[in-house]
Order: C-alpha cells, then structure tokens, then sequence
C-alpha cells in the first residue's frame, strides 16, 4: 500500500464498489492484463469480442515510471485487436527496451503526462498521438521537487537517495490527486 498506484485502485475500488473492475498489474504482467481485459470485454462470455462489445469497452490505463510504460504498450496491444481505450495516464514514464511510450495509440481517446526532469531516471517530457484527430493529449505535466520537495519517509532508502525526484513523484499527493480526479471523471456517476 505504500505505492500510489496500488492506493489510487483502492480509492477506486471503495468508490466504485460495483459496476467497475480495478485490477493492479506489475510491468511485467502486462500478458496477464492484456487477457483479463479482454475477457471482461468479453461481456457474453462467448469466447470472441464482437463488435457491441468493444464499443461498450470502458477502459483506463494508468501506471508510473516502468508502468506507465507498460500501460502504453498495453494500449497498443488492445489497439491491435480493435478495443477502445478511454483513457491513458503516466506518472514519470521510463521505456522498457522495444516500448515507446511516448506515442499514444490511435485507439486511446485522451492520454496525460505527468513527469519530473531531475536526476538520473525520470520520465518522458511529451507524450504525443498518433493519431491527433483521434486522440487528444490533456497535458504534459511537469513537477520539480528542488524548490518543495516531498519526503516519502515509507520507501527504502534507496529509492530516497539514488532515485530521489522519480521516487518524489511517485509519492507526491498533488501528483495522484489529479490521476484519480482523471479517472473519476471519465467513470459513470456513483450511485449511493
């Protein structure tokens, strides 16, 4: 639970306590997203995604540094197969050899960055679509932690030292305030 990405699912999951899937996956498991999602696509169980069911497809990718990478890549392969994606958000994105998360599939209707410049890992300063008429860039969103930096007191110490603005980014509140603030707003209205 000390990574945002992991509170922001459980946030979503309190909010959303039906009607909406929120899975976290490891970079690494990206094949294993990929199957989950296309099965939940899958809404007839039938085997195959038809057409109606890729057009009710309702999905949000978001990820930070390797992650957000691999939600990218994730949208490409979803791409590949005709799915839609509503909406893509990177927190400090960094490439995983054959990635390239700095071009949005044409098949993600909006995508935002949000990154840090200091040190020796940190994320990409643009993203960009491939497609511009199908997919609009919401922001490329730049912090710096020089001036205000962030204490992340839960992570090892060296995260804190060797990796200090990437690991700054990935705590900071403000950071993943607006990430889920994103979500919300692209998710049905909560019903009480």
């Amino acid at each position: 639970m000390v990574h945002s990405v992991v509170q922001v699912a459980a946030h979503l999951r309190r909010d959303y306590p039906a009607g909406v899937c929120v899975e976290v996956f490891e970079n690494h498991r990206r094949k294993k997203a990929y199957a989950d999602i296309v099965r939940l696509v899958d809404t007839d169980r039938n085997g195959t995604v038809s057409a109606d069911e890729k057009r009710n497809a309702r999905i949000i990718l978001y990820g930070n540094s390797w992650g957000a990478s691999a939600a990218v890549a994730l949208a490409g392969e979803l791409e590949r197969e005709g799915i839609p994606v509503l909406l893509t958000i990177q927190v400090d994105t960094v490439s995983k050899r054959g990635e390239n998360d700095q071009v949005i599939p044409a098949n993600v209707a909006e995508a935002a960055n949000f990154y840090q410049l200091n040190g020796f890992v940190h994320g990409k300063s643009q993203i960009r679509a491939a497609d511009p008429a199908r997919t609009h860039i919401i922001g490329n969103f730049r912090f710096d932690y020089k001036s205000t930096p962030i204490h992340c007191k839960h992570y090892p110490w060296y995260d804190r030292v060797f990796m200090k603005s990437h690991t700054e980014i990935e705590c900071d509140p403000r950071v993943w305030a607006q990430v889920e603030s994103l979500i919300h707003s692209r998710l049905p209205p909560q019903h009480q």
